[in-house]
């Protein structure tokens, strides 16, 4: 079929299979020009790991580490004139490659909350890789079905207590126009906290454990967003910051249960990047355009490929692991950086309609926007048909 992309908001409807088999290629030809990784992880279970930054994860394991890999995600396979969801692409395009290189690279596609698809993990873990020594859990649900009760929760992104109102941008139309959010109820938070905080990962730990499928010393990693202050109300100070709490409160609960293996968790604290999840977000569209802007005038702009190289070689794996005083990884440093702030909040005074196309990067997002689903790339034919009924190699049925 002829796959053009269909947009509905936040979100494209269609995903090109030659344009994210290009967006994996792109990201795995950077890792390896990089180089390798001293003493990086052998064995990684990647919980989360078909898009954003849980996919760099698997590409700098597998091509910076040369690790044995397990992906689990949750994405819409092909049907007959209907292409997948571009998770489902990304994963086609990395096993290939990874085969193709000799390394060992297997994925299960479900429902990463349920009992079931935990099970079928620890399953395939003892079966083939002994022992996982870095569990990297980036997952991004908006919904969430309770393993032992079915109950289903749905996270909101709202502020708490008081209406948030700021500039915001239409992405694809670059109109800046002024959004009015009213704050959240105690019940939208906690279902909120319930989705994304750290419940889940803490499972999977407990499991992974009480199975006896992590080595000693091994190290899992959640990653976490902090955020200038233009975004506080809506992000840190919101539903979804209470969220972001409970994660990283979550690390040092699971760090103390790993003790007797010498294993550790942490969180990472990560850049604004253009994703599925932080497209959806009131504010952040606009503050990523500004940010990129700025960043990019300075030379320390990076992508996810290039934030998550960067945390495996200068913080995970280069020595003692340096963390804020808060006991979180910072690698969100450049974009913090003072003088970078500084840019972005001048920028933020005077952005209008009329002026985002030349004081904001607006297009750097655009284009981020439209890779994230195979669409963009000067290299593919976007008029010829193509096969959108592609299986993953390494699929666990």
């Amino acid at each position: 079929m002829i796959i053009k992309p269909r947009v509905r908001g936040f979100i494209c409807l269609t995903a090109h299979p030659e344009g994210c088999e290009k967006n994996v290629t792109d990201q795995i030809d950077f890792t390896r020009l990089k180089g390798k990784i001293a003493d990086g992880p052998k064995n990684v279970l990647v919980i989360g790991a078909s898009t954003g930054f849980g996919l760099a994860s698997r590409i700098v394991s597998a091509f910076g580490s040369d690790s044995s890999t397990i992906g689990v995600f949750f994405e819409k396979p092909p049907m007959e004139g209907k292409p997948a969801t571009p998770g489902w692409y990304n994963t086609v395009a990395f096993e290939k490659e990874a085969h193709e290189k000799g390394l060992y690279a297997k994925s299960i596609n479900g429902d990463a909350f349920s009992n079931e698809i935990k099970q079928k993990t620890i399953d395939l873990i003892k079966s083939d890789l002994k022992k996982i020594d870095l569990v990297i859990y980036s997952l991004a649900s908006p919904r969430k079905v309770h393993p032992d009760t079915q109950q289903v929760y749905n996270s909101v992104i709202k502020p708490i207590g008081k209406t948030f109102e700021n500039k915001t941008v239409d992405f694809h139309s670059g109109t800046v126009s002024n959004v009015v959010i009213e704050p959240c109820t105690e019940e939208e938070v906690n279902n909120t906290v319930e989705v994304m905080g750290g419940d889940d990962w803490e499972r999977w730990i407990d499991v992974l454990k009480k199975e006896d499928v992590l080595s000693s010393e091994c190290l899992t990693i959640a990653y976490s967003y902090v955020g200038p202050e233009v975004t506080t109300p809506i992000y840190r100070n919101g539903s979804i910051g209470r969220a972001k709490d409970h994660l990283e409160q979550s690390a040092f609960k699971i760090s103390e249960k790993l003790k007797d293996i010498d294993g550790k968790a942490y969180v990472s604290v990560n850049k604004a990047l253009v994703t599925q999840a932080s497209s959806a977000i009131p504010v952040i569209p606009l503050y990523i355009s500004l940010l990129y802007k700025a960043m990019k005038e300075e030379g320390v702009h990076e992508g996810c490929i290039e934030q998550i190289y960067r945390l495996f070689e200068t913080k995970l794996y280069s020595g003692e692991i340096p963390t804020d005083e808060k006991g979180r990884i910072r690698i969100d440093d450049w974009e913090m950086r003072p003088d970078i702030q500084e840019k972005v909040s001048q920028l933020w005074d005077k952005v209008t309609t009329e002026n985002i196309g030349e004081i904001a990067d607006l297009e750097g997002y655009r284009n981020d926007f439209f890779k994230l689903f195979g669409f963009g790339y000067d290299v593919v034919d976007y008029d010829a048909e193509v096969n959108e009924l592609q299986e993953i190699p390494g699929l666990v049925k």
